[in-house]
């Protein structure tokens, strides 16, 4: 779907050029990472926007599974498009594509955090890639005309933080203290345990993860444990064994079959091609 034509005047200089310097998490000459506008921060973990090459980004670059959404703005040289990516159950190899672009921007959401923008069931969503206009014409309208005036990365980022706050519905139920409840024990915490503490039953409380999260309550506390396990893997100093003892696991095996399950890969294929695979733990 074309939005109005190319991003004409954004290019690589504006990386160096972004006035907000205490918003900038990450910085090269092809990328930068930026926080988001801090009324958005519950919602939104980070603003990419990356100019690709492949010294940048492997071919086999994977983006591992986060139970997160996406929103992307990709520019192809013919077009400008707008899609959403639902919450990840499972890893997306996204190199060999993104490697095509001239510009890419995304929005990282935090877990549920896609919902107040959209209102729809997140787990109609769930590893699925949709294009925005299917989902919300208005914001998808509203995003196009933001990318038509827009002269530098600056204007765009500081016009979409706006518009974000003027398209969100906040009204949840008692999701998020069940959301830090789950990080904080780093996924460990049982379902039975959830329930308990604020009194749903477990099909409820299932019922609420599914449409506001889109995964179940167990699948994603598996997804929070794989993701406290990446952190520790980029030590090389963990044995797996240590690995598995620090992320709550009964033995090794019971990790190992865990982590393949969500990944696709063993611990042990992911800490030999680490450089190949995407994983943002700073959304939880």
């Amino acid at each position: 779907m074309e939005l109005g034509g190319k991003f004409n005047v954004i290019n690589k200089k504006d990386i160096h050029l972004f006035r907000e310097k205490h918003r900038i998490l990450l910085q090269t000459k092809d990328f930068i990472c930026l926080s988001p506008h801090p009324n958005l921060k519950e919602y939104i973990s980070n603003y990419n926007i990356t100019f690709p090459t492949r010294e940048l980004m492997p071919n086999g670059f994977t983006s591992m599974p986060c139970g997160c959404a996406t929103l992307v703005i990709e520019n192809n040289n013919k077009e400008v498009i707008v899609y959403l990516e639902g919450p990840t159950s499972k890893p997306n190899i996204v190199g060999s594509h993104v490697n095509q672009l001239d510009m890419l921007f995304t929005i990282e959401f935090k877990p549920a955090g896609l919902h107040p923008f959209t209102g729809i069931n997140q787990s109609d969503l769930t590893d699925e890639k949709i294009l925005l206009d299917l989902v919300n014409p208005k914001l998808c309208r509203l995003i196009s005309e933001i990318i038509e005036k827009a002269g530098n990365i600056y204007e765009l980022v500081a016009c979409l933080d706006i518009l974000l706050m003027k398209n969100m519905n906040t009204t949840y139920p008692k999701l998020r203290p069940i959301l830090q409840n789950i990080i904080y024990h780093s996924g460990t915490i049982t379902v039975k345990n959830l329930s308990e503490d604020i009194n749903y039953s477990e099909r409820h409380l299932n019922r609420i993860f599914k449409q506001y999260v889109g995964l179940s309550a167990k699948s994603f506390s598996r997804i929070i444990r794989i993701n406290n396990s990446f952190r520790l893997l980029k030590k090389p100093q963990n044995s797996l064994t240590l690995v598995s003892d620090l992320t709550g696991f009964y033995d090794l095996p019971h990790f190992i079959h865990d982590f393949k399950l969500v990944c696709g890969i063993t611990p042990q294929e992911y800490r030999k091609n680490m450089s190949d695979f995407y994983n943002n733990t700073t959304k939880f």
